[in-house]
């Protein structure tokens, strides 16, 4: 990102789009520390190691004459961007629980103040039943989407155990080469789902609402509603055995087992709602890549995974119980993979973003955020990953026993995040207070994970 003569830099679409009247989306990464935290030296690290990952950490976003907003450089004040709350001393680990649930919780509503750079640090520093302390960054959507926002977070870590390896990550998935015939068919599959997605998603964002059920209220401004997390962990070697004996991806094990948690949670809150039209838009990283690269090749003008907000929404139908008393869990996970296949095997996504341009273009940004606001909207909930180290992290030498992530913001009753970390996957669950039991939508996908993993572990090899 260059700066003109004025300390001026162009805001990209995307993140004018997230950072509107209709939007303001961002992102709270949370890191479990294993050891009590000392802030001694906050200060140098955010000074010496987080600003200067890129300039917008140092920039705000302000707008001229035409009404499109640019990236300004300005004079920074490190404490304003830190936060350590008091919490009452000498209480137990699970009391803290809720301390932290509800700091979190009015930390998701607040929107960011627009006179000084989109991002803050929360440290802490209480022990809780999962961890000595927490560090806690949330980030605006503005400054780019979750792979750049990990990248980021990773230039700010070291392996635990030796400081000099670099962190290494889980293997990418290739897709095998298609011979002739293959490609043949596959162009006018590409054609037929491009036409039926783009058409679809823009009915979705328009005019067609899921279903009201017990995951969606349909309500106006919940993105200003308080939240809590719920959050999950899972073996990613069982995710692998899953895949193995299903011959689909780990994300499509991943997303047909929280279809099926979701379905069952459905219902067991309300039995007509196994068969409602819901739909999950599943986030989509449009980079070509196949991991993580340094900061300074993301920031590069011809990079293959640039900086930024690069991703696109997938309108993934969330499959409905055929038989509610006796649920075939296969089934979710291999419609979970044909209808991801199937969408991405068509240019919708891109088809999307061009139309999102034409809006901006005719009617200004503002017009393109209450399109983006009216997708997620209609749909029942969103649902994104990042991939996390394979190895233990610290911060600081403060090691990391655990990583999660949410986004708040979203006009939406429940938003499914997902990372892996340390041979795990955690997934978190944002849930609106008070409208969805927490323990039991948990229950329900961990209930889920062991359905469809006794289910494959039948199957033979």
């Amino acid at each position: 990102m260059e700066h003109n003569k004025e300390g001026l830099a162009p805001a990209s679409p995307s993140a004018q789009y997230f950072n509107s009247s209709a939007l303001s989306i961002s992102i709270i990464a949370v890191l479990e520390s294993e050891v009590p935290i000392n802030d001694e030296h906050t200060m140098s690290l955010l000074k010496d190691v987080f600003l200067p990952i890129n300039p917008r950490f140092s920039s705000i976003m302000v707008e001229n004459e035409k009404g499109e907003k640019q990236w300004k450089k300005v004079e920074i004040k490190l404490e304003d961007h830190i936060d350590i709350p008091i919490f009452p001393t000498g209480l137990s680990p699970t009391s803290y629980d809720k301390y932290l649930d509800d700091y979190m919780s009015n930390m998701a509503m607040d929107r960011f103040p627009q006179h000084k750079p989109l991002w803050e640090v929360h440290i802490v520093k209480y022990p809780t039943s999962n961890a000595a302390g927490h560090i806690i960054f949330k980030l605006h959507h503005a400054l780019g989407d979750g792979y750049s926002l990990m990248g980021s977070l990773l230039s700010c870590l070291q392996r635990a155990e030796n400081p000099s390896l670099p962190l290494t990550f889980p293997s990418h998935q290739s897709s095998k080469p298609k011979n002739g015939r293959e490609s043949m068919s596959q162009f006018f599959s590409l054609i037929f789902n491009s036409v039926s997605d783009f058409g679809w998603s823009m009915l979705k964002s328009i005019s067609i609402e899921d279903d009201r059920t017990p995951i969606r209220s349909g309500d106006e401004g919940l993105e200003y509603r308080p939240i809590v997390l719920s959050t999950m962990i899972f073996s990613l070697d069982c995710f692998k055995h899953i895949k193995d004996k299903l011959g689909v991806t780990i994300n499509d094990a991943i997303v047909g087992i929280i279809f099926l948690g979701t379905r069952l949670c459905m219902q067991d809150i309300n039995n007509k709602s196994s068969q409602a039209h819901s739909t999950a838009l599943v986030l989509l990283n449009t980079r070509t890549m196949k991991g993580y690269k340094s900061v300074e090749e993301m920031l590069n003008p011809d990079s293959n995974t640039p900086w930024g907000n690069r991703f696109g929404f997938l309108h993934v139908p969330i499959p409905k119980l055929k038989d509610p008393k006796s649920p075939n869990p296969i089934e979710f996970v291999q419609a979970a993979k044909e209808v991801i296949k199937k969408k991405k095997s068509s240019f919708g996504v891109y088809l999307n973003g061009r139309l999102l341009e034409i809006v901006k273009k005719l009617r200004g940004p503002e017009a393109a955020a209450r399109y983006i606001h009216g997708t997620l909207r209609n749909s029942s909930m969103t649902i994104s990953n990042v991939i996390g180290p394979l190895e233990k992290v610290a911060l600081d030498n403060h090691p990391i026993k655990g990583i999660y992530y949410m986004t708040v913001g979203v006009p939406q009753n429940l938003t499914i995040t997902i990372v892996s970390y340390m041979g795990n996957l955690r997934v978190t669950a944002g849930i609106e207070k008070g409208f969805l039991d927490p323990q039991k939508f948990k229950s329900c996908v961990e209930n889920a994970f062991e359905i469809i993993f006794k289910a494959a572990d039948e199957i033979p090899m």
